[in-house]
């Protein structure tokens, strides 16, 4: 059976890293920047599902380790990524020969505004789903019940990209076809696994 839609994650299957940000992050505070990068990851958890600002809660944690730095500063690596003009390329032909693609991404709002108000990425979906906006985040089964809900295509009849495993097999549990897919494979894996699904390329 050929997808109807397809659901694409953003990091890691559309866009990459520009720069070394889990480095610069590290090194803003004088000793121990890998646990004070996990402590920002999971200070950044509630606002990918709308619960606060990130600012805000990125503040906290700076002050927290005594940072110097200014929130503005340690803000600047959400903005290093940039998106792979030939994945976008093929969603573009994909939407042409009538398939629906979305984006389903887990995104805090201030990323999403980065994304979706700055950069356009609006016009390259038929939908935009940011985990912000619904509430949910990846790999709550909740979520992808959301999407199908807003969409109105069978499970059965949608594919879904993402590079994490586990957002992989939460898709799954509600019937998606799911596939996992890193840029880091190249876009030929891509497109490979979409014609494994029948898909127009």
């Amino acid at each position: 059976m050929t997808s109807r839609a397809v659901l694409f994650d953003a990091d890691g299957v559309i866009q990459r890293p520009t720069f070394d940000w889990f480095t610069h992050l590290g090194s803003l505070v004088p000793a121990d920047g890998d646990a004070f990068v996990a402590d920002l990851m999971a200070a950044e958890k509630p606002a990918l599902v709308g619960k606060g600002e990130f600012p805000d809660a990125l503040a906290e944690v700076l002050q927290r380790w005594n940072s110097t730095a200014s929130v503005e500063e340690a803000l600047e690596p959400w903005s290093w990524f940039a998106a792979e003009p030939e994945v976008v390329e093929l969603i573009q032909a994909l939407r042409v020969a009538g398939v629906e693609c979305h984006l389903a991404t887990n995104q805090h709002a201030y990323r999403r505004a980065i994304m979706q108000d700055e950069r356009g990425y609006g016009a390259w979906f038929d939908r935009t789903f940011y985990s912000c906006d619904l509430g949910l985040a990846k790999p709550d089964p909740a979520y992808f019940r959301e999407i199908l809900n807003t969409i109105g295509v069978p499970a059965s009849e949608v594919l879904f990209v993402d590079d994490n495993a586990a957002n992989v097999e939460g898709a799954r549990t509600v019937g998606l076809r799911a596939e996992l897919y890193d840029l880091s494979a190249g876009v030929p894996a891509l497109v490979e696994l979409l014609r494994r699904h029948d898909l127009p390329l």
